[in-house]
């Protein structure tokens, strides 16, 4: 099967978030451990004012993640998210290989890292040894 390198952007319910970070962000990673992928990275970006109400929400919590996952998941991960409480809004983007290195490591460094895979090096050359689709 294909696997890939995933970017997700999350905003979190910012009341439910203060109330157990731990926990709201562990089920992100959860729910791609239940489908047999495997969190790279995953932290904290921000809280902030929104832009318009969400779900009567306006402020969110920003979390980003990277990991990897097989591509027949996809939609099974995506609609899990929709599904989950404390998310008010998702967006799961495809990281091309030749940049994933760069992505994952510059998610290390910053901030609060909540989850950190000791190998993401090797990770990352295993992705990039999958032939790219020709388009």
């Amino acid at each position: 099967m294909s696997t890939q390198v995933y970017e997700g952007l999350f905003i979190f319910d910012t009341t439910k978030y203060a109330k157990d970070p731990a926990a709201v962000s562990n089920a992100l990673a959860a729910v791609v451990k239940n489908l047999g992928g495997e969190m790279l990275a995953s932290r904290l970006w921000e809280e902030r004012r929104l832009a318009y109400p969400v779900e009567g929400q306006r402020k969110g919590t920003y979390w980003l993640s990277y990991f990897k996952l097989e591509t027949k998941h996809l939609g099974t991960l995506n609609r899990q998210f929709q599904l989950d409480d404390n998310i008010l809004r998702s967006l799961v983007l495809k990281v091309d290989p030749r940049i994933v290195e760069t992505l994952v490591s510059h998610a290390l460094a910053g901030g609060s890292v909540v989850i950190e895979r000791p190998s993401a090096v090797a990770a990352v050359e295993e992705i990039a040894a999958i032939p790219a689709l020709e388009v």
